[in-house]
């Protein structure tokens, strides 16, 4: 099983879960999230490029990944994606390089899909 079909599985898996214990707030917040990455002034693929290099200087793989699928459904080119790397590495530090090997290998895998 691929890194990209495993981790699309078990985040819905897991969201089916969370969202049938019908908590107000959780559902809130998932809603918050998906409107927050809605087109606006901003365009629904820059938001995603900047979901990504937060989620790389905060460290989340889980947030790196999602969005690296949201960015390639949204054709974001490899180019582009080495400079969000660059950006998120410069500003994180080098704490971020484990996860920007981890990334680099899941957007392999996506772009190979």
């Amino acid at each position: 099983m691929s890194l990209v079909t495993e981790f699309n599985d078990y985040r819905g898996k897991m969201n089916e879960k969370i969202m049938a214990s019908d908590n107000k707030v959780i559902k809130r917040i998932f809603n918050l999230d998906t409107n927050t990455y809605a087109e606006g002034a901003l365009s629904e693929k820059t938001k995603e490029m900047m979901g990504l290099a937060c989620s790389m200087v905060l460290r989340c793989d889980d947030c790196v990944k999602y969005h690296l699928g949201k960015c390639h459904e949204l054709g974001v080119k490899s180019e582009e994606i080495q400079e969000i790397f660059s950006v998120a590495t410069l500003i994180g530090g080098t704490i971020v390089i484990p996860h920007l090997r981890r990334a680099t290998e899941y957007w392999e895998e996506l772009i190979n899909e």
